[in-house]
């Protein structure tokens, strides 16, 4: 399982891969910032997953972003669990 891989929740629909990026490269190098969006209207559904280089920049992204606010909303950050299959 990749413990550098986290999921970000509750984000503001503006928030941009750019930005999110941004966000949580003060913890370490984010090889990849994704957002997802609806398949139809391509909206931003709230959420999205940032991979940080290594376990340790992804703790410290966890401890400094989890509950903080961004445009008045409080993140959720934790390690991304894998998609379940149906």
């Amino acid at each position: 399982m990749q413990e550098n891989k986290l999921y970000v929740g509750n984000l503001p629909y503006s928030t941009t891969q750019d930005q999110l990026s941004e966000v949580f490269s003060q913890f370490g190098e984010v090889i990849e910032a994704v957002i997802i969006t609806d398949r139809n209207t391509g909206r931003s559904k709230g959420f999205g997953f940032v991979t940080m280089a290594n376990n340790e920049a992804a703790q410290a992204a966890i401890a400094g972003m989890n509950g903080q606010e961004m445009e008045g909303r409080a993140l959720v950050v934790n390690v991304a669990r894998p998609k379940k299959e149906d």
